[in-house]
């Protein structure tokens, strides 16, 4: 059984750092690319930053690109996200993704959630002002 377990999230002051992480366990075939996601409350889910496995080749949009950091532990099967000089509006339920199938194989399908099949329960993180 596929299990992505997050981990890491709190309460932080603007400005602050956390760094969350992801265990994957139950894997019995390869991963193509991790993701990270976050949705804040009526909001839709956004895109975050990504790795793919074999290359650990990283991608991040705009709104997280020089704060965030993404990065893998292949022989722990832990994916992690180092979040730098975070803003309020980073505050948001920051969730774990596998895209299993290699379907996030072209660059403008790598944000796009429902090409994940399996994801974390999430983690909360809040940052104050």
């Amino acid at each position: 059984q596929v299990q992505l377990v997050e981990s890491g999230g709190g309460l932080v002051q603007a400005g602050g750092s956390l760094t969350l992480s992801c265990a994957a366990s139950g894997w019995t075939f390869s991963k193509y690319r991790m993701g990270w996601f976050r949705q804040a409350p009526g909001k839709e889910r956004e895109f975050v930053a990504a790795i793919r496995w074999s290359d650990s080749s990283t991608y991040y949009p705009d709104s997280v690109k020089g704060r965030f950091t993404i990065s893998r532990d292949n022989a722990n099967n832990t994916v992690y996200l180092q979040m730098n000089s975070l803003k309020p509006d980073d505050t948001a339920v920051y969730y774990c993704a596998t895209d299993s199938l290699a379907r996030t194989m072209l660059a403008g399908k790598i944000g796009i959630p429902d090409l994940y099949d399996y994801w974390g329960q999430g983690t909360q993180v809040t940052v104050s002002s």
